[in-house]
């Protein structure tokens, strides 16, 4: 057992029961046991030879670099720098002669144009902000030139870079007074992005001054005072800019910033999606329809009529007592992998099955994810001591057996672990490229079949699988509201809390998770309409006999976490074109 971080972290691997200890049963010789008794490591297949693998290496590698170069990220030198960068490479494509590439050439071509034309997108948007937010930030070009001598390792004459930083305070401080006497006034999401650029102006000037502070005795002597005049005006800007964009008295208010329709239609271009936010809220509206129908027919089941809030209500009394959570996790992990492995749906390599870790999450990232996540590691959602009562009720009640059971194989084997054990070992150039439609996507759709194949085996299971299937419709239905400025995060709330059946501070931290930029803002629409993307593949492949359902799953696997637009190019061996890929409406309307 590998323990880590503090007592609330529990950590252990699969192999606990029938692993490494495997070679000491009786009559055995540990020592002269052959590895691969233990490990029976598959044959390697890798069957990539596209010539755009080393060209998106490069891309990747330059363009990393340049970026923690230019590491303030809302500069004008960092803005300029990565569109000149970006347009080179635009422009090396254009170069390259797309026709004699094979088809994982070509698909890759179109993925790394793809790639670019974002990149030039995100730069434009972010210029726009900037300039919208540059009467908030008057002194901000001081703050950029500093930095920009620190990347240059240029010498500093103390005496009047002091007289900089004291001109500097007052600069802030004026601004912040023209805030708070409102004769400049500003647009709450200009303020809020105004707040972003501070808060990076502020890293940047720490790291200036963290330069050579003490290593140069005149710069300290000088510096030390104007410097904490800096860094308290600041503090008191960045308060009064709060005030503006969250404009709520709430001591912990869901803050985010509605991107607009036209950049939600330039992310939609980037995961290669062939429909309008509005259309897309439509399907998932469909979605969430034949789930409420489902879940009154369960709910009918366990002698509750439609009443399928009553019914998710007993549900959700069914869990297990503190402490005996991680043995549920375990459990449910091994029933999954029986599942699949008895009606051979899909490669599991045995390095996969065996090797994968649990933590306990902290009370503090469980105000962010209720629930679990997963990968290489399942981070598992229950009540520590420390928690408040009613706090500890409902993490309890959300994390109980039957929505666990239909979350662990979403976080681990056939879903994240899976999936991204084969995506650093399979076309690793690919990761570039990784989107959520896929990621999550993947392990959707495993949620979706394996309803299909009666893995829910009582009306409770059942009601556990619709829990998360309607949450995933209400994810496109909210975040996507939320993004056109149609719902406000307060009503995102209260729709998970109808629609769904959360408990609030469950639906809270949702929604908080949802709009508070850790994740893009199509992020919660994929993952059912990347399930919904991989279903209409498989019903092109599979429901056809034109391939089994392992070789679909193995495929899909092979080709890494890209949109699925470029999965289904290679599964049906489309022709492509310079133009792209041919269009996909993967859901009739």
């Amino acid at each position: 057992m590998l323990v880590s971080h503090h007592h609330a972290a529990l950590f252990f691997t699969c192999l606990l029961g029938a692993s490494l200890a495997a070679p000491l049963r009786a009559g055995d010789d540990a020592k002269s046991a052959p590895m691969s008794k233990v490990f029976e490591i598959e044959a390697f297949r890798d069957d990539s030879s596209s010539p755009m693998r080393s060209m998106i290496h490069r891309y990747s590698e330059d363009y990393g670099l340049l970026r923690r170069f230019y590491d303030m990220r809302f500069s004008p030198a960092r803005l300029d720098a990565c569109r000149t960068f970006t347009n080179e490479w635009i422009q090396r494509l254009k170069d390259a002669d797309f026709n004699a590439l094979d088809l994982e050439g070509q698909v890759d071509y179109h993925l790394l144009r793809n790639k670019l034309d974002h990149e030039l997108s995100l730069l434009s948007q972010t210029q726009s902000k900037n300039e919208a937010a540059s009467k908030l930030l008057p002194f901000a070009p001081t703050i950029w030139e500093l930095y920009d001598s620190l990347r240059k390792i240029e010498p500093v004459d103390p005496i009047k870079t002091a007289d900089v930083m004291t001109s500097l305070s007052a600069a802030i401080a004026d601004a912040d007074k023209a805030v708070k006497n409102k004769t400049v006034t500003a647009d709450p999401l200009v303020a809020m992005h105004a707040g972003y650029v501070l808060d990076d102006l502020d890293r940047g000037l720490r790291r200036w001054y963290s330069f050579r502070d003490s290593y140069d005795p005149q710069f300290s002597w000088w510096l030390s005072e104007p410097n904490s005049k800096v860094v308290k005006a600041i503090a008191d800007y960045r308060a009064s800019l709060r005030g503006i964009s969250v404009g709520t008295s709430d001591n912990d208010p869901i803050i985010g910033q509605p991107i607009g329709r036209d950049a939600l239609l330039a992310e939609l271009k980037l995961e290669m999606i062939d429909y309008t936010p509005e259309e897309l809220i439509q399907i998932g509206e469909r979605e969430l329809v034949w789930c409420h129908n489902e879940m009154k027919k369960a709910a009918a089941e366990m002698g509750y009529g439609d009443d399928w809030h009553a019914a998710l209500t007993e549900v959700e009394t069914r869990h297990v007592p503190p402490g005996d959570q991680p043995k549920l996790i375990k459990e449910l992990a091994e029933e999954a992998v029986a599942f699949i492995e008895q009606r051979d749906l899909v490669t599991i390599p045995k390095v996969c099955k065996m090797l994968w870790q649990m933590e306990m999450m902290t009370p503090q990232r469980q105000r962010v994810n209720p629930y679990f996540t997963g990968g290489e590691t399942i981070s598992v959602s229950f009540p520590t001591q420390e928690m408040a009562h009613a706090d500890k009720l409902m993490s309890m009640q959300g994390n109980n057996i039957h929505f666990s059971r239909a979350t662990v194989h979403h976080e681990l084997i056939p879903g994240h672990h899976l999936q991204l054990y084969m995506a650093d070992r399979y076309r690793p150039h690919r990761q570039l490229f990784r989107t959520p439609f896929q990621v999550e996507g993947w392990a959707l759709y495993w949620e979706m079949l394996l309803w299909d194949l009666d893995f829910g085996k009582t009306p409770e299971d059942r009601m556990g699988m619709l829990f998360w299937r309607s949450h995933r419709c209400a994810r496109i239905i909210f975040s996507l509201k939320y993004h056109l400025s149609q719902m406000t995060a307060d009503e995102a709330v209260a729709f998970l809390v109808e629609n769904v059946g959360h408990n609030k501070r469950n639906a809270t931290a949702e929604v908080r998770r949802s709009v508070e930029g850790a994740y893009g803002p199509l992020y919660q629409a994929a993952y059912m309409l990347g399930g919904l993307q991989i279903m209409n593949l498989r019903k092109q492949l599979v429901d056809t006999g034109k391939m089994t359902d392992k070789d679909f799953h193995d495929m899909i696997l092979y080709q890494n976490s890209v949109p699925n637009k470029a999965v289904k190019a290679i599964l049906l061996e489309e022709k492509l074109t310079t133009e792209g890929f041919p269009e996909w409406r993967f859901y009739d309307l």
